[in-house]
């Protein structure tokens, strides 16, 4: 994507980041959350090693990624779970793209061998970019929870690294 750079997310990015996350929620289909953490909560719920933020020529924050552990157990050490949002101003230009492959990258440096995720399945851009950059569907949580008064379904996807062993 032209003009767009990927970097590591800093505390100073908790404003466009938090704004950008909400913006997903108020969507209706990015999260069964419906507001955004303060930073100290987000901050505390993912992995340091593993967050980033899309910028523009100003720097100003496009989208962000991020994962959180899936377990606390030794035994998924190298799985994690991960979370994209883009700021609905920059959809449809690769942003999202641009952070996966960054996200997948990095992940795989470290050997984390599996990212997964779970997106509803009205999110169909979301669905089709996981599959485009290697996620495949696990299965579907049917009526796994209500949200804003309504049971909502959730696709599961993962990403198994094909270069960590």
């Amino acid at each position: 994507m032209t003009g767009i750079a990927v970097r590591p997310m800093r505390a100073a990015d908790a404003g466009p980041v938090l704004a950008i996350y909400q913006a997903g929620l108020d969507s209706g289909n990015a999260s069964f959350e419906t507001t955004a953490p303060d930073w100290p909560t987000f901050d505390a719920g993912r992995l340091p090693g593993y967050r980033y933020v899309a910028v523009d020529a100003d720097d100003a924050v496009r989208g962000w990624i991020a994962v959180s552990p899936t377990s606390a157990r030794a035994a998924y050490a190298g799985v994690v779970e991960h979370s994209v949002y883009v700021d609905p101003a920059a959809r449809r230009r690769g942003v999202a793209r641009l952070l996966l492959d960054t996200l997948i990258a990095a992940t795989e440096a470290d050997g984390i061998w599996t990212i997964q995720s779970g997106i509803f399945p009205e999110n169909t851009a979301s669905l089709a970019l996981h599959q485009q950059v290697g996620f495949r569907v696990i299965g579907v949580r049917e009526r796994v929870a209500r949200h804003h008064g309504h049971w909502r379904d959730v696709v599961l996807l993962e990403r198994r690294s094909p270069v960590v062993d």
